[in-house]
């Protein structure tokens, strides 16, 4: 019973120092949020920060994992709103980089995360985009919708394009105006992939 309780608490705690991470992210950014400040809001100490994440950087690594799939959740209910097959995929797709301009996922996912974890597509939370990519692919290939394409390679070229179209987009000091070029294009290129 201690153990499960122990088990819980740290748990909850987890949760609070990504809600706390995930607040201060969004507004003062990674490199400016302090990590006393930020225990603090969460009524947690450093050590909690260590116990969990060993350091800051794996903080955004949990804040940035928990915001990837929630854009991907986003992503996949805008397209069932769509008709199924390719229809959904690309609604998935240009969803997905339409929330470069959500400034919570512009800043903390698109522009502090690979500033400071590094290249997203060796993320968990893009390789699992990847994998429902490949599965999307292999399912268009199979029923006829795309042309016979290695599964592999098309899948990592769409995933790519798409998180990179994102990425661009966020850079850009005028995001709205660089969101349609990056959605026609990104539907450009995968319409060249149907049959």
């Amino acid at each position: 019973m201690a153990v499960r309780r122990r088990a819980e608490m740290m748990e909850k705690n987890r949760l609070k120092l990504i809600a706390a991470a995930r607040k201060a992210f969004a507004e003062k950014g990674f490199a400016a949020s302090s990590m006393d400040e930020l225990t603090a809001s969460a009524g947690l100490t450093r050590g909690a920060l260590y116990h969990n994440f060993g350091d800051k950087r794996g903080l955004l690594a949990a804040v940035v994992a928990q915001l990837d799939g929630e854009m991907a959740q986003r992503a996949k209910e805008v397209a069932s709103t769509a008709t199924e097959g390719w229809e959904q995929f690309v609604a998935e797709g240009t969803a997905y980089i339409r929330m470069a301009l959500d400034p919570e996922v512009q800043r903390i996912v698109l522009l502090d995360g690979p500033a400071f974890l590094g290249d997203p597509s060796s993320w968990p939370s893009q390789n699992a985009c990847l994998e429902a990519t490949r599965h999307a692919v292999a399912e268009m290939v199979s029923k006829g919708i795309l042309k016979p394409v290695d599964v592999e390679a098309a899948a990592r070229l769409l995933n790519g394009a798409a998180l990179n179209a994102a990425l661009w987009v966020a850079a850009a000091e005028e995001p709205d105006l660089r969101l349609p070029k990056a959605t026609e294009a990104f539907v450009l290129m995968a319409e060249g992939l149907r049959l």
